[in-house]
């Protein structure tokens, strides 16, 4: 009798916040996970607290190299990838305006926020085809919805804004292979990123991404989703 295979989860940004919480929820729903943060100690802190079948990684996401030299790494450690959830992000607007705002400030975001999901997501096609049914989640804001856009969160929402057309040109580029991508809102959340003044714990920001990775129908891809409910874009 074939043993059963054990899933495997990535998920970036993984060391606090939000992603420690969606690793913690994978980790008690059988997920081996593998964690990234952008230094080795801070991954392995977390993969300490965390504990279970858990693998610390130093990746930097708006590096390619490193995404490829983690990516090779996990690949000599694992058959293949069921969920990649890409969460790594950063809220660089305090004190500017679409009307201030620098090319340098936009390029950090967009290559954090965007363009590394994107890069993360091609990096990890290989392994994600060697799942039968691999998924892969973005973590996106409300400031990415056309409707929610705010000229005083200049660069988080556009780069939330592109990494859901990214989220919609994935799945429809990836729906041949059978890998769901979604993208979701977690809320406003207590963490570094959301204050202490948030309503909702990071365990409730966390839901959703744990409930697409592992319950949601494969065959729901493409859309954007908050509290378990489809939103707009």
């Amino acid at each position: 009798m074939k043993p059963k295979h054990h899933k495997q989860a990535l998920v970036t940004g993984g060391n606090r916040g939000i992603g420690f919480e969606i690793a913690k929820g994978l980790l008690a729903k059988g997920y081996t996970v593998t964690i990234t943060a952008r230094s080795l100690q801070q991954a392995t802190q977390a993969a300490e607290e965390l504990a279970g079948p858990i693998l610390p990684m130093q990746l930097d996401v708006t590096d390619d190299q490193a995404i490829h030299q983690a990516v090779a790494t996990l690949g000599q450690r694992i058959g293949q990838l069921d969920v990649l959830i890409n969460n790594a992000g950063i809220y660089p607007d305090n004190g500017v305006s679409i009307l201030t705002i620098s090319r340098e400030l936009l390029e950090t975001s967009m290559n954090t926020n965007a363009f590394g999901a994107i890069r993360m997501a091609q990096a990890c096609l290989p392994l994600l085809k060697q799942a039968p049914n691999a998924r892969i989640i973005n973590v996106s804001s409300g400031f990415g919805a056309l409707e929610d856009l705010s000229a005083t969160v200049s660069s988080y929402c556009q780069s939330k804004l592109a990494l859901n057309g990214a989220t919609i040109m994935l799945a429809q580029a990836l729906a041949a292979d059978n890998i769901a991508v979604n993208a979701l809102c977690p809320g406003w959340v207590r963490t570094d990123m959301g204050g202490s003044s948030a309503p909702r714990s990071p365990e409730q920001g966390a839901d959703t991404a744990i409930w697409l990775a592992s319950e949601a129908p494969q065959q729901e891809t493409g859309k954007f989703w908050r509290s378990r409910q489809v939103i707009s874009f």
